[in-house]
C-alpha cells in the first residue's frame, strides 16, 4: 500500500486530520532543508509537499517566488531534491513525500525516468500543477504501474469538471481555496463551502484543502469539512525570516525550534 493511503487510514481511525506542509526545498540549501523536514515531523506534520525551485512558476506567489530563488542560487536540481528526501528517510523520517513541481522540469528529466526514480527515492506522490487533467493520462498510467500517487488540483472555477477530476483522484484531491496563487490570505473563495461540498460529493479519495492558510483558526474552520490541511506560503515565510538563524551554528537549533513550533500550531 502506498504510504499516502497508510497516513489517511490512520488519521482517519483516530479521528484526526492530516497536516500537509509544503517546503521548497533547498531553501535556504539542501543540509537545512532536510533539517527542516526532520523538524516537521516532529511538529506534527503528517505527510510532506517538497516544492522543486523552478524559475517559471505558474502558481506561486512572492513568497514561494522567493524561496525558489534562494534555492536555484545553490543550483539544486530535480534530482536533488528527491536526494532531499532519501536523506530525510535514511535520517529517520517515517511520513510521505510528496513531490510538487511543473512539467517543464517533468519534460526535461524525463516522465518516465521521473517517475520510476520517485518510486526508487521513497517519495509517495506527484503534483504538477500545470498540467491539466485532459493532458494527464501518460503521467497516471506510469504513475500507478509505479506505486506513485499523481495527485490533482481541483478549483472552485472548475464546475462542471469537478467529477471528471475527482475520478482520477488517488492518495488525495487537493482542493484549491482561492483563485490566483498561492499566498496567506485573511478571505477566500466566496462559495467555498458549497464548492467543498460538491467535491466531496464526488470524490472517492481523501480531499485536502491549500491556498491561503495561515493561521490554526482558518485551518480548524477546514478541519470541519476537509481531511487535509496543507499550509505552503506562512511556512516558507517561517523559514525566510529565520534564515539567518539558521544559517549560524550557534543559532540553528533555534531556528529550526522557531520553524517547529510555527508549523506544530496548526495541528489540532
Amino acid at each position: 500500500m502506498n504510504l499516502i493511503d497508510q497516513t489517511f487510514e490512520t488519521l482517519k481511525a483516530s479521528g484526526k486530520k492530516a497536516l500537509i506542509p509544503f517546503i521548497t526545498t533547498g531553501d535556504p540549501d539542501a543540509r537545512t532543508t532536510v533539517d527542516i523536514i526532520k523538524t516537521a515531523e516532529q511538529a506534527g506534520a503528517d505527510i510532506i509537499e517538497l516544492g522543486v525551485p523552478y524559475s517559471d512558476p505558474l502558481a506561486d506567489g512572492p513568497v514561494i517566488q522567493r524561496a525558489s530563488l534562494r534555492a536555484l542560487q545553490h543550483e539544486i536540481t530535480l534530482e536533488g531534491c528527491m536526494s532531499v528526501a532519501r536523506q530525510a528517510r535514511e535520517e529517520g523520517v517515517k511520513l510521505p513525500f510528496v513531490l510538487f513541481t511543473y512539467f517543464n522540469p517533468v519534460l526535461q528529466f524525463g516522465m518516465k525516468r521521473l517517475i520510476e526514480s520517485l518510486s526508487s527515492y521513497e517519495i509517495s506522490g506527484l503534483l504538477i500543477p500545470d498540467l491539466p487533467l485532459e493532458e494527464s493520462e501518460e503521467v497516471v498510467r506510469i504513475c500507478e504501474a509505479n506505486n506513485i500517487h499523481f495527485i490533482p488540483l481541483v478549483a472552485p472555477t472548475s464546475k462542471d469538471r469537478i467529477k471528471k477530476i475527482a475520478e482520477r483522484a488517488t492518495g488525495f484531491l487537493y482542493c484549491v481555496s482561492s483563485l490566483g496563487v498561492t499566498g496567506e490570505r485573511a478571505n477566500f473563495h466566496a462559495d467555498i463551502d458549497r464548492f467543498l461540498e460538491d467535491v466531496k460529493a464526488v470524490s472517492s479519495a481523501p480531499i485536502a484543502i491549500g491556498f491561503g492558510i495561515s493561521n490554526r483558526e482558518q485551518a480548524a474552520r477546514f478541519e470541519q469539512v476537509c481531511d487535509g490541511i496543507i499550509v505552503g506560503s506562512a511556512i516558507v515565510r517561517t523559514i525566510e525570516s529565520n534564515i539567518p538563524l539558521l544559517q549560524n551554528i550557534e543559532t540553528r537549533q533555534q531556528g529550526l525550534n522557531k520553524i517547529g513550533e510555527f508549523i506544530g500550531h496548526f495541528k489540532g
